[in-house]
């Protein structure tokens, strides 16, 4: 096996530390760091790229070798909140916490080896490095849609760096987010003929590359500022962001009863604190009163213990609908008794409907678990680990996507961790969900940069479908998103209290190309990319040498 030299491990390090840069760490990213999308798979490029000392190009599996230590720097560096996770929350020795952390990177960073092996087999091929490079935002959309399908963890695909570019967003109800991942892992393609020899004039590409990406930036503030800077709507939403204790002590640490949890935050959704207008027209809370019925009020998901089929729960949320003459969304557990299960009953994280005239009108029931929370994968072959996994939830799937009709409106509600799934939410305002609701506990991150690379998620599923989304979490970030995927203000996180956001209703009729045909562009990215090294293995060079 051919050696690689020092500088391609240096290269693909900085790739690494630039892909997780450009991501939120600590709080919301600055323009800067987000712009670093633009490069930040270049050095990954020339790496995998580069001829060896000898001359030749580096073998397939050396740059399968390169490009797993890449994805492992990677998730380790944009996911170390599982450690946090895990450790703090989940209660587990600080060894083994960073063991799962390490373990989850190894294992998810298959997929940028796998991303690097096939650059290269393409680059020995009679493709050749020009047609590897040519293939590259292809390859790279196609294991973005392997992340989603096989492994079901899309968490921070590229694509999301542009949430807040109102221009390049714009590419997402027509592609979805992968669309907008092939334009950035194409352009830092073109750039690399700069820093590697390809027989293209070297300058061309990367120059017109770069003139492209600065170009792209600068729309982020030039769409912003033609467009209405404070996204507002007709309609109120009251939510409740209930602060309740994640396995640590939180600020709001004092242990409730179930009656008096229910007073609490019924007391202050019947009094929410609502926005007002500054001088310099910015928004900020005050307290007031709603001049009219809110439209929706929203409980979020939360460590409770409501239970929708509890009668205390169901007497409580039903007099806060009548009293607030408004409908509500609350999340809650459902149950369901059967002698099916070994444990007599099935068990659903779900979100409960209750009518403005106080009746139980149903729930729908999360239907993407997540691992290793909500339920233990392939949990026959860890009977072994009983102790370690003690603490993991045991919940059921949903099997419906239920649409919540509320007088002449229809709400698509997805729980947390669905909101990453740009090809499952879409199914709501295919089915004429007007609205998106999105209820979450984001408490289990802590103060780490996931609540914000969470709330990008579910405003790229805002864009997606140009649909607003009312977004109602424990801890926060609690907002209500328009449909261009702006937020105009945000309840304060770690503070118990509800909120009044103003919202407005799409069109039912209203189905962008991407609600209606989901992920068909990187379907079609990875059918180009597995056909193209297809040929490379199977058809003569002569065929379609790229000299």
């Amino acid at each position: 096996m051919r050696l690689v030299s020092a500088r391609n491990w240096a290269l693909v390090l900085l790739s690494a530390a630039l892909q997780i840069a450009m991501f939120p760490m600590a709080g919301p990213v600055p323009p800067w760091r987000s712009a670093l999308c633009w490069i930040a798979l270049v050095p990954f490029l020339v790496a995998l790229l580069l001829d060896t000392p000898d001359g030749s190009p580096i073998t397939v599996r050396r740059a399968a070798l390169l490009g797993y230590v890449c994805g492992i720097c990677w998730y380790m560096g944009n996911c170390y909140w599982i450690y946090q996770t895990m450790h703090i929350y989940g209660g587990l020795p600080p060894m083994v916490s960073f063991g799962i952390l390490i373990l989850f990177s190894m294992y998810l960073g298959t997929y940028h080896a796998v991303f690097a092996a096939a650059v290269v087999f393409a680059r020995r091929s009679a493709l050749g490095i020009r047609g590897a490079l040519l293939l590259a935002p292809f390859l790279w959309v196609a294991v973005e849609l392997a992340r989603a399908r096989i492994t079901f963890f899309p968490w921070d695909l590229l694509g999301y760096t542009q949430v807040e570019n109102l221009f390049v967003a714009g590419l997402a109800p027509v592609a979805g987010v992968m669309g907008i991942s092939f334009v950035i892992a194409a352009v830092n393609a073109a750039m690399v003929p700069f820093f590697v020899r390809t027989g293209w004039p070297r300058i061309n590409a990367p120059l017109v590359a770069f003139v492209l990406a600065i170009s792209l930036q600068l729309s982020r503030f030039e769409a912003t500022f033609k467009q209405y800077s404070v996204p507002s709507g007709k309609q109120v939403a009251v939510m409740m962001q209930e602060n309740i204790e994640v396995g640590a002590v939180g600020r709001e640490s004092d242990a409730l009863s179930l009656p008096q949890e229910l007073d609490q935050f019924t007391a202050a959704t019947l009094h929410p604190t609502i926005s007002v207008m500054d001088s310099t027209g910015k928004l900020n809370w005050t307290s007031g009163e709603i001049p009219q019925p809110p439209a929706l009020i929203i409980w979020p998901e939360a460590p409770s213990h409501f239970m929708s089929s509890d009668p205390v729960f169901r007497a409580a949320l039903g007099q806060l609908a009548i009293a607030a003459k408004s409908p509500v969304i609350a999340g809650s557990l459902g149950v369901d008794r059967s002698p099916i299960p070994q444990r007599g009953y099935y068990l659903y994280d779900s979100a409960s409907l209750f009518s403005s005239s106080g009746e139980y009108s149903g729930r729908y029931d999360k239907i993407h678990l997540v691992p290793w929370g909500e339920y233990i994968p392939f949990k026959q072959f860890f009977s072994f680990a009983d102790k370690l996994t003690e603490g993991v939830g045991d919940m059921d799937r949903g099997s419906t996507r239920n649409i919540f009709s509320i007088a002449d409106h229809k709400f698509g509600v997805f729980v947390c961790y669905e909101s990453i799934f740009g090809d499952e939410v879409r199914q709501f305002a295919l089915n004429n969900a007007e609205v998106l609701v999105n209820i979450s506990d984001d408490g289990w991150y802590g103060d780490t940069g996931a609540p914000w690379q969470h709330l990008n998620m579910a405003r790229m599923r805002a864009i997606e479908n140009r649909r607003w989304l009312l977004r109602s979490t424990n801890t926060g970030i609690t907002t209500a998103i328009d449909p261009l995927g702006r937020i105009a203000i945000e309840a304060p996180r770690h503070v118990r209290g509800a909120y009044a956001f103003s919202f407005e209703f799409a069109p039912s009729t209203l189905r962008s190309i991407y609600t209606r045909y989901g992920d068909w562009f990187a379907w079609l990215c990875a059918v180009i990319a597995l056909a193209t090294l297809a040929i490379c293995r199977f058809v003569p060079a002569q065929v379609f040498a790229l000299k």
